[in-house]
């Protein structure tokens, strides 16, 4: 039964890693504007999804509650790839909010790397914005 379980955290890493690519290149797109109001979705989608029930599930279709993810991570990279710029930037705070949970307490190496390449994400994403008032809302919302 480990071995499947094993199987399957290196599969859905394979499929979260691809997509953080994608992730990286359409936030490398954004303009100055685009990214800190990216910054300000991203602090509110963290946020409900940390007041979600099960918040690895958050934003899935169906989700099941013992699931070990849902779809989130799938239905964000579609509006990604939209040419609309605000759904994109939903997307993408949909994106890092799941990938956030889903990645955080697994114990599988890889895994683990991975919900680090999230987090810089983030803080790269944070750091770019430079100091402004949505930074500082930012320091005072709890990730947990």
């Amino acid at each position: 039964m480990k071995f499947v379980f094993r199987t399957l955290a290196l599969a859905r890493y394979l499929t979260l890693r691809g997509q953080l690519k994608e992730l990286e290149k359409a936030i490398s797109s954004l303009s100055l504007d685009q990214k800190r109001a990216l910054c300000a979705l991203t602090q509110k989608e963290f946020a409900n999804a940390a007041a979600f029930a099960t918040p690895h599930l958050y934003a899935s279709e169906n989700p099941e509650r013992y699931s070990p993810w849902g779809n989130g991570t799938a239905i964000a990279l579609e509006r990604i790839k939209s040419d609309n710029v605000p759904l994109r930037l939903r997307g993408i705070a949909l994106w890092l909010a799941v990938a956030y949970h889903e990645t955080r307490d697994v114990p599988y190496s890889e895994m683990q790397d991975l919900h680090r390449a999230v987090m810089r994400a983030v803080r790269l994403l944070k750091e770019s914005v430079g100091n402004g008032p949505s930074t500082d809302v930012w320091a005072s919302t709890k990730v947990a």
